[in-house]
């Protein structure tokens, strides 16, 4: 709730100021309120006591060798693969299949953790045996309990492709208000708007679930939230004339009050939907937690939840530009029906998370 009414503070009141004045006004505006935040938080927030703990247990904590070479490694592979993309030969390769410019640093981490996945898949049964030669590892025995499961194929696709058409209309809503003019109003529509009926989303996501069940409410709340992407695809249509007058106009033809309202009616429902979908999202790889590694497996969970955005946000700049907005939307939807199929064989919808059988 604080995060998303800070977003909300972020999205709506600051952008809206820097558009509407100047940005130094807006970036100014910012500055003070966090200067307010950190004051109270240094003044007024209550202190709260915790154990001192010696400084030779931390430097015994962190200077086992088996942490040392596994921390150096990690640097290691890092440096490296920072500077590949900052080489001259990355910078070429990424002018010559444009993809590539796209994908961030932590989008090739999630595709990494799915390819390690898929490897583990493949060659379970020895990689198993690999991993649990160390019966006192924490980490090998979180990674095969997560994996080691009836189905788990089907959960892991239906949590990469879940939000699939929510993460292509979310990468391009905010082009098309641009380009259809309303950039000074995006301000409020997103933050003033949107967010508010976001969080009322969540909470009524989450009570309808702890009130029918996941497994009842899993398919209309999927459906409200990937429906958004046709109601934007026929706005996008019935707007197009204005996109195509506005798309890099100086002077912006205004597209009307009415018109207006219809905009952020529609971002209100999509927010709305959007929140109904995180609380399935979040219900949902909380089911597929093992109650001894709850943290690790839900880490896991999200890590991949973000590889369709990683990969929607890659192309859909170009097929937008390609089919226009409306048909884009269309596309996004269509992208959005392999993950509700899912719904049909996936695990875990039930209340008892921990009925998953390993083998």
């Amino acid at each position: 709730m604080a995060y998303r009414i800070s977003m909300m503070t972020g999205t709506g009141v600051i952008v809206t100021i820097g558009a509407t004045t100047s940005w130094l006004v807006g970036f100014l505006s910012a500055g003070a309120l966090l200067s307010l935040l950190f004051i109270y938080h240094l003044f007024l927030l209550p202190n709260v006591e915790t154990e001192g703990i010696p400084i030779r247990n931390f430097f015994k904590a962190f200077l086992r060798l088996r942490l040392i070479i596994v921390i150096v490694l990690i640097a290691f592979i890092i440096i490296v693969l920072r500077s590949i993309s900052a080489s001259e030969w990355y910078g070429q390769l990424e002018h010559q299949v444009p993809i590539l410019d796209k994908i961030r640093f932590s989008g090739w981490v999630g595709i990494g953790l799915l390819a390690a996945l898929i490897l583990l898949a493949i060659f379970k049964g020895r990689i198993k045996r690999i991993f649990l030669r160390d019966k006192n590892s924490f980490y090998s025995r979180a990674f095969m309990a997560y994996m080691d499961r009836d189905k788990i194929g089907a959960a892991l696709a239906f949590i990469i492709l879940m939000r699939t058409g929510e993460s292509m209309l979310a990468s391009m809503a905010s082009p098309f208000m641009v380009d259809l003019g309303i950039k000074i109003h995006y301000g409020w529509i997103s933050g003033g708007v949107g967010l508010p009926f976001s969080i009322i989303g969540a909470m009524f996501g989450g009570w309808m679930i702890s009130r029918y069940t996941l497994k009842r409410t899993i398919w209309p709340f999927l459906l409200a939230q990937n429906l958004t992407n046709i109601i934007y695809m026929l706005l996008a249509l019935k707007l197009n004339k204005f996109v195509v007058f506005n798309t890099g106009a100086e002077i912006v033809t205004p597209i009307g009050s009415l018109n207006l309202l219809l905009v952020a009616s529609v971002h209100a429902f999509d927010q709305f939907a959007g929140g109904l979908g995180t609380s399935v999202l979040v219900t949902y790889l909380m089911r597929t937690c093992l109650s001894e590694f709850k943290a690790a497996h839900f880490a896991i969970g999200t890590g991949l939840m973000n590889i369709s955005g990683v990969l929607s946000g890659v192309v859909s700049g170009f097929l937008a530009g390609w089919l226009g907005y409306g048909y884009f939307f269309g596309i996004s939807f269509l992208a959005s029906v392999p993950g509700m199929l899912l719904i049909f064989f996936i695990p875990f919808l039930e209340s008892n998370n921990d009925s998953g059988t390993s083998h």
